[in-house]
């Protein structure tokens, strides 16, 4: 829920005072998010038909929320060719 308040998607007391199956109804009609896991709170972020993230720019491939990004995207690993970049899309747009 942290990333969510983080992203701006989900406000401090919305988090604290509401219902997570609620959230995730709300989120998921707005097409913020693909999947709730209920069992752990878990949010999945939508992702584009292109299976791109909804934050990644498409066409300079950077995070757009970087500064407020996700846990699992803070946990990715920082080094690889092109740091910064998102691993996943169309690689030959990448190059």
């Amino acid at each position: 829920m942290a990333d969510l308040v983080r992203l701006e998607l989900v406000d401090p007391f919305e988090a604290e005072h509401e219902d997570p199956k609620q959230i995730a109804k709300r989120l998921s009609k707005a097409g913020l998010i693909d999947h709730f896991n209920f069992k752990n709170s878990i949010f999945s972020l939508a992702r584009r038909a292109s299976g791109d993230c909804q934050f990644l720019d498409a066409k300079t491939r950077r995070c757009t929320v970087y500064d407020k990004r996700p846990n699992t995207c803070r946990l990715h690993p920082q080094v690889g060719p092109r740091p910064n970049h998102c691993p996943y899309g169309n690689r030959a747009q990448s190059r």
